[in-house]
């Protein structure tokens, strides 16, 4: 019987190296929201390690989804290594205002894959990353509304405890749906 030879994949190079640059910085997002988790753990902020850790891994699902497709798209997918993660932070509004910063570089990266995704008439690649222009408009939406709580609740007396309990509450607003 004849082997089947997978076919060479209809990603450019240039998309594939991209996407590949995405998986590691996902995988990179994911381990910096694990030392966030134990940074808000070790002041004793559980709601805000909860949701780093869920964050950790939402990225993560974030980094296997474009390994998957790169795979699936006959390309070269490679397990990226991470390093330079930082352990520590300023304060606890520095480990907020930081995920925020990560989150604008994230939107960033998938904006530049897309834009050259769309020079090249590469339509699926394009689709594929629609769903992730849409969940970054809500991770940047709902980490600014974080760093915002600092500045509404203040993080005097039992402020960033106040700060702590709000945390796991926001969520991205609904969209709205058709009107009559």
């Amino acid at each position: 019987m004849k082997d089947i030879i997978r076919m060479k994949t209809s990603l450019s190079e240039e998309i594939e190296s991209m996407l590949n640059n995405q998986v590691k910085m996902e995988a990179k997002s994911s381990a910096i929201y694990l030392a966030m988790a134990a940074y808000c753990d070790q002041l004793g902020f559980e709601n805000s390690s909860d949701f780093f850790f869920a964050q950790a891994d939402e990225e993560r699902m974030h980094m296997l989804k474009i390994f998957k497709y790169i795979a699936d798209a006959g390309g070269s997918p490679i397990s990226p290594e991470v390093t330079d993660v930082p352990q520590e932070f300023e304060s606890f509004r520095g480990v907020f205002e930081s995920a925020l910063e990560q989150e604008i570089e994230v939107t960033k990266a998938i904006n530049k894959i897309l834009t050259v995704a769309y020079k090249d008439g590469d339509h699926a690649t394009a689709n594929f990353l629609q769903w992730f222009v849409k969940e970054q408009q809500e991770e940047e939406y709902t980490a600014r509304r974080r760093v915002e709580l600092f500045d509404v609740i203040g993080e005097e007396g039992i402020g960033r405890y106040m700060i702590d309990q709000k945390i796991a509450g926001i969520s991205a607003p609904a969209e709205a749906g058709p009107t009559e």
